[in-house]
């Protein structure tokens, strides 16, 4: 991913107001993340613990989506897998996150939901995490699978949110 600033990461969000968008608060030092090995940037908002918000390039521009964390969690006895990174971890770390969709359909209420990392680092758990039954292969030909697979599963789930 291409390093964002500050003000295209606000300008992204398809499914919250301006004013939404404004009041985010962003991950610390932005300026610092390894864009490079992003494919998505995923953060929980510091001042608000159940906003959480992910942004990717789709056709060449950032596209932001808000999101809101279940207020329960799953309990760290049961086994869960995040269903964009598709990591499987204790059901603690994995939350259900609930997405406004866009434009009118949003306006009314209506919003889509998965089960995602619960502190949304899953372009890291992509590339770093790789599964057992993987272990013998090429390490870096697994990540570059991973992270393509999760890319595709991240643009589902945007394309649920613009209803498109």
């Amino acid at each position: 991913m291409e390093p964002l600033t500050e003000q295209q990461i606000r300008r992204s969000f398809v499914n919250c107001s301006k004013g939404e968008a404004n009041s985010v608060t962003l991950p610390r030092e932005l300026d610092q993340l390894p864009w490079e090995d992003l494919e998505l940037l995923g953060w929980r908002d510091a001042k608000a613990p159940l906003r959480g918000y992910l942004v990717v390039r789709r056709e060449g521009r950032p596209v932001g989506i808000a999101l809101r964390a279940a207020d329960t969690r799953m309990s760290s006895r049961t086994a869960a897998m995040c269903l964009l990174c598709q990591t499987a971890q204790t059901g603690d770390a994995i939350s259900l996150f609930t997405a406004r969709r866009s434009g009118e359909s949003g306006r009314n209420g209506n919003t889509v939901g998965t089960y995602i990392c619960a502190d949304l680092g899953c372009a890291q758990r992509a590339r770093t995490e790789i599964p057992p039954w993987l272990r013998e292969r090429d390490p870096d030909e697994v990540a570059a699978e991973r992270t393509a697979e999760l890319r595709t599963r991240v643009h589902g789930f945007l394309d649920s949110v613009l209803g498109s």
